[in-house]
């Protein structure tokens, strides 16, 4: 049989654990971002808005101004006794589309130290990548027919 003051003990020693207890943070993940395996199924400039939505799923947003890219977020947030919920983590997937809803481009972005951190990037490959703007405009020079303008 246990005395008052073994009593008293066991309940500190319960208290105590209690208000550790309390103190650890609490994780929460809101959102979803589709994984690289999953994106690997992705072909760029094959596959459509429709067939995105049935491999990886339907976004958490889209573009603002235009339907031209679809944007999958993930965060994770921190919670610690009393303060307020803090951000640690966040990805932003964005997949664009062109006129004719055929993947152009897969982005993924991360957020540290309060900047945007591309992750990976899968983009249409284009001729003019190789060249500088310079390079274009002055190649341009020799092409230009002045008959054309002097005859109108």
């Amino acid at each position: 049989m246990l005395n008052s003051a073994g009593i008293v003990r066991a309940l500190a020693a319960i208290a105590m654990v209690l208000a550790v207890a309390s103190c650890s943070a609490l994780y929460r993940n809101h959102g979803y971002v589709p994984s690289d395996e999953e994106l690997s199924q992705i072909a760029i400039g094959q596959d459509t808005k429709e067939t995105v939505a049935t491999l990886v799923g339907q976004p958490s947003a889209a573009g603002v101004l235009d339907a031209g890219a679809w944007y999958y977020v993930e965060s994770r947030f921190r919670h610690y006794a009393y303060q307020a919920p803090q951000e640690i983590e966040r990805e932003v997937l964005a997949i664009s589309f062109d006129g004719n809803d055929r993947v152009t481009n897969i982005e993924r972005f991360g957020l540290q130290d309060g900047r945007v951190v591309t992750l990976s990037r899968r983009v249409t490959s284009s001729p003019v990548r190789d060249t500088t703007f310079l390079r274009q405009l002055l190649g341009n020079l020799g092409n230009i027919n002045l008959g054309e303008f002097l005859n109108n």
